[in-house]
């Protein structure tokens, strides 16, 4: 069984923090991954550097800027990982763009993927049509879950559609906009969170965009089965590099 299915079973609420690989330092990747699992946290989202991340906020395109000045590709990224699963258990998700992996070929790259213990992908530019017709035999053949992101301005036909062709969880985006931290989730977005726990879809959601801290987690796995934490990670990075991630851990839990 998929990692990340045996970890949605669990009676708790996820966590999961993204950080883009190659940040602060190119070498920095393999160390971070190790203590955030050490530390409790349930999936890592490893963000893999692209010169265009239209989905990202401002704190994540830098980190990404960073890593790829630090020399941050996907066949170092693969190098870094190799040896991944003889220390970490835990579901890891590579989060990147399409191109690199269209030029790196999406077979291949799936192949690499599953090699090295990736449980899954999250491809925000990569539309459900396109996967469901041209790709997704390709990503059930080395067992790797594809994750879709919804919005407040998804329909819900579009929503039923994509659990349809989901195996894993739904990247519920809290608010349309990109990705970033913020204090609080108003009316507005708790009705949304509300409005999809009630469509009983079969796929559990994990919400992400917003969630900074225990306030915002707490209100986002209200309705969701977890939530994901990134701008506010990257910036503890900025901060502290790769040292306290115990103690932001800590304030999240």
């Amino acid at each position: 069984m998929n990692r990340i299915t045996q970890k949605l079973q669990e009676d708790k609420k996820i966590l999961s923090i993204y950080f883009s690989a190659g940040y602060p330092s190119l070498n920095d990747t393999v160390q971070i991954i190790q203590d955030l699992e050490k530390n409790g946290v349930d999936l890592i989202e490893i963000g893999l550097p692209f010169s265009d991340p239209l989905a990202d906020g401002p704190t994540i395109q830098a980190s990404s800027t960073t890593a790829l000045q630090n020399g941050m590709t996907t066949q170092i990224l693969f190098d870094q990982l190799q040896n991944i699963r003889e220390s970490v258990k835990i579901p890891l998700i590579i989060m990147g763009y399409f191109n690199p992996m269209l030029q790196y070929g999406v077979e291949a790259f799936c192949a690499k993927c599953a090699e090295i213990g990736i449980d899954g992908l999250i491809i925000p530019d990569l539309p459900v049509d396109v996967y469901a017709d041209e790709y997704k035999a390709i990503f059930e053949k080395y067992g790797l879950i594809n994750v879709f992101l919804i919005t407040p301005q998804t329909s819900d036909e579009r929503i039923r559609f994509i659990d349809s062709v989901s195996n894993g969880f739904i990247y519920m985006v809290s608010s349309a906009s990109v990705t970033g931290s913020q204090s609080g989730f108003g009316n507005v977005q708790e009705d949304y969170f509300e409005r999809i726990s009630n469509m009983n879809l079969k796929n559990p959601q994990i919400i992400g965009f917003g969630i900074s801290n225990k306030e915002t987690f707490t209100q986002a796995t209200k309705f969701a089965k977890g939530a994901i934490i990134g701008s506010a990670f990257i910036k503890h990075l900025s901060e502290n590099g790769s040292e306290k991630i115990e103690e932001f851990v800590g304030e999240i839990r």
